[in-house]
């Protein structure tokens, strides 16, 4: 291969790995085909500008080492100019300030039976006692329409079984 073209190749590798990387934070969530794409692209095309492979090595490991200081360092700058204070949510919902989960008694409902109106696979929507509630089974399959009879209550969970059976 050519002196050139594998200088253009080695550039346009970076520039992919760049733009991919950029992608994954501002466009993509999470971590995941774009971020390891870039990560490798932008390795590829140091790898490909090294005259050996040594020199290419420690061009990352001194980079990567690099990336590490500068990070610890960021984080010592945002402590000391309270960056971290603007940049999260500093209000916590407490509960003598009135912020309550709301609480709801569903235990009267045991051995009730309702209709499934959504399919139970294993979680849906059934009508018990003129109430649409959210309900799971105990894993089996539930059709829409079937009776279905409410086994236990757990907190907010509802947990029903086919009674057509019953």
């Amino acid at each position: 291969m050519s002196g050139q073209l594998l200088t253009w190749l080695s550039v346009l590798a970076f520039l992919l790995g760049f733009i991919a990387l950029v992608l994954e934070i501002f466009v993509v969530p999470g971590f995941g085909v774009a971020g390891m794409a870039g990560i490798i692209l932008l390795a590829w095309g140091v790898l490909l500008l090294a005259v050996d492979f040594t020199q290419a090595t420690a061009a990352l490991v001194v980079a990567l080492a690099l990336t590490i200081v500068v990070f610890f360092l960021g984080l010592k700058f945002m402590s000391r100019l309270n960056l971290w204070q603007r940049l999260t949510l500093g209000t916590r919902l407490e509960k003598d300030e009135g912020y309550v989960a709301g609480q709801v008694d569903l235990v009267h409902l045991v051995d009730l039976t309702g209709v499934a109106l959504t399919p139970l696979r294993p979680a849906g929507t059934v009508e018990i006692a003129g109430r649409r509630l959210d309900v799971v089974t105990g894993g089996e399959y539930i059709p829409a329409g079937a009776k279905v009879q409410v086994v236990r209550v757990e907190g907010s969970r509802v947990v029903v079984r086919r009674a057509d059976y019953i």
